[in-house]
């Protein structure tokens, strides 16, 4: 009887890590990830003043690409560094946080500091304690396979949608 061969232990992230494949380099936020304390707040903080960088830069529509092009190269970055850090969604990955937060700022825009603040809030509320469709997405997508690359953007994209949504019936009512 063959026993089944144990698995590679859990790689954590560091500096080397982080520089050792583009995919790493990608997938945590370019180092943000990499935060001590609260990796994914601090990948969306890294989003918002890259988004505040960015917006001048670009028309709506070259944004729209950027967010397509991030979400497929995000998907492959996602998938390459859980499966080599051996871990189905690290908390060290926050390219998931990124994209989901770009798109958040992208659709809320034009607004001050404090509808961006809002924003931010509402976003970390939605992506840290998971409630309804959020931790159900969370749970839809798993492995350490292009599935799993997936679901660990999947659950971010739906904090941003209910993000999203809390905002429009703000501004309705």
């Amino acid at each position: 009887m063959d026993l089944p061969s144990p698995q590679p232990p859990m790689r954590r992230p560091s500096a080397r890590f982080l520089l050792s494949h583009p995919a790493h380099f990608i997938a945590l936020g370019f180092g943000s990830g990499l935060s001590p304390v609260a990796p994914g707040t601090a990948g969306t903080l890294w989003a918002w003043l890259a988004f505040l960088v960015l917006q001048p830069q670009l028309t709506q529509a070259q944004m729209g690409w950027l967010l397509l092009g991030s979400l497929l190269v995000g998907w492959w970055a996602c998938t390459v560094c859980a499966r080599h850090m051996n871990v189905a969604d690290p908390g060290a990955i926050v390219w998931d946080e990124i994209i989901a937060f770009w798109l958040v700022l992208w659709l809320v825009m034009p607004t001050g500091f404090v509808g961006q603040l809002v924003a931010f809030g509402l976003f970390r509320y939605f992506d840290a304690a998971k409630p309804g469709p959020v931790g159900w997405a969370d749970k839809v997508f798993k492995g350490l396979n292009a599935r799993g690359g997936w679901g660990i953007i999947f659950d971010d994209l739906v904090a941003a949608f209910c993000t999203l949504l809390v905002i429009a019936l703000w501004r309705f009512l």
